[in-house]
């Protein structure tokens, strides 16, 4: 029998209609999965008997605590590698650690307890902590801990430098001039300024006694009490004036020595005036007037100027010898001291008020007292 196209395509029809006719049977035949397959997808449920063969886990452990801090010396700088002991008081193992850069230093996974902090670095002082009580799960920052250089560290460096730092101060001193002329070399600007050996004082009292200016000013004063007047029994004329200097220029040269050099070593006090520049225009005037007669000890002390006021006195008693006979005496003794004494406390004012800002090579950034 002959097939043609037009049979085929009924046939072909005829057997589609057939096949779904049933389809929920044919369909559930070849397509229905195993129990295996089931499991093997991603989001098919477990059996039930597979939930329970899991393991239940253990119960989460009990919270520890975190303890920090930082530490710094007294200058407010972080100190690095400052070994830190922390000691559980119950006497279990102590914990060691060393501070970072930044000066900090952390210990986690502490356990609940008390506890006592040590904080140690190299020429550092020790720090120790009071109790310190953590419950579980705290998280403690404690203060800042500042630790400070030992004394002992540096009293050797100190001692050593004496006679160099006391050496500084002359040539500083010897450098300050007002308007870079008139000697300023008894003041300085430094509160905190080192003392002088008694070498350092004597060679300062050198510099003032033959320091070129002086020669002048002392002219000056001859010139003025020539022309006053001043100790008729030197007389007149050019002999009256030599007369009149050279008393002047012993005057200064015996003030220098006793005052400035000799007394101040025996007594160990300073000559220099120290710059106040600070506080109230009286309280400021009050400091300048008394520093004439109260200066400040090798030790960093106040106490009677007992090294100015002899020495003018001393001077006052050696210008016997040498000034005219019908003015010597006790009252020319006096007169020379309490004349110096007063030009002293003057000078001072000047110092404090006036001559910082016109003297030559004083110390950058120095602001005087306390």
């Amino acid at each position: 029998m002959r097939i043609n196209a037009r049979q085929i395509h009924w046939a072909i029809l005829i057997g589609l209609v057939l096949l779904f006719a049933s389809p929920q049977r044919s369909f559930a035949q070849v397509h229905q999965p195993s129990v295996d397959n089931l499991n093997a997808l991603p989001d098919a449920p477990q059996p039930q008997q597979a939930v329970a063969q899991q393991p239940v886990p253990n119960p989460q452990p009990a919270a520890t605590a975190t303890l920090s801090g930082t530490v710094l010396d007294t200058n407010g700088t972080v100190i690095q590698g400052a070994r830190v002991v922390l000691n559980p008081k119950s006497g279990g193992q102590a914990r060691t650690i060393q501070t970072g850069g930044d000066g900090q230093f952390v210990f986690r996974t502490l356990p609940a307890g008390s506890y006592t902090l040590t904080v140690t670095g190299q020429g550092l002082s020790t720090y120790s902590s009071p109790q310190i009580d953590l419950e579980p799960g705290a998280v403690l920052i404690l203060p800042t801990i500042t630790l400070s250089i030992q004394a002992t560290s540096t009293s050797v460096t100190v001692t050593a430098d004496n006679d160099q730092l006391a050496e500084e101060q002359v040539q500083i001193a010897v450098q300050q001039r007002v308007l870079s002329v008139i000697p300023n070399f008894y003041t300085t600007y430094d509160w905190n300024a080192p003392p002088m050996q008694a070498k350092q004082k004597f060679k300062l009292s050198v510099h003032a006694m033959f320091d070129p200016t002086a020669f002048v000013i002392i002219a000056g004063v001859a010139g003025a009490e020539q022309y006053k007047d001043v100790y008729p029994g030197f007389g007149r004329g050019w002999e009256g004036y030599g007369k009149r200097y050279g008393a002047t220029f012993a005057n200064h040269v015996s003030d220098q020595f006793f005052a400035h050099a000799l007394y101040a070593s025996i007594f160990h006090q300073d000559p220099r005036y120290f710059y106040k520049g600070k506080g109230s225009v009286s309280s400021r005037a009050l400091y300048a007037m008394s520093a004439a007669v109260i200066a400040r000890g090798d030790d960093g002390r106040w106490k009677p100027n007992y090294s100015s006021v002899l020495g003018k006195l001393t001077s006052g008693a050696l210008s016997n010898l040498y000034f005219p006979e019908s003015d010597r005496g006790a009252n020319l003794v006096f007169f020379n001291a309490m004349t110096e004494i007063g030009s002293d406390a003057v000078e001072n004012l000047l110092e404090e008020f006036l001559l910082k800002n016109l003297t030559s090579h004083a110390p950058k950034g120095a602001q005087g007292g306390p």
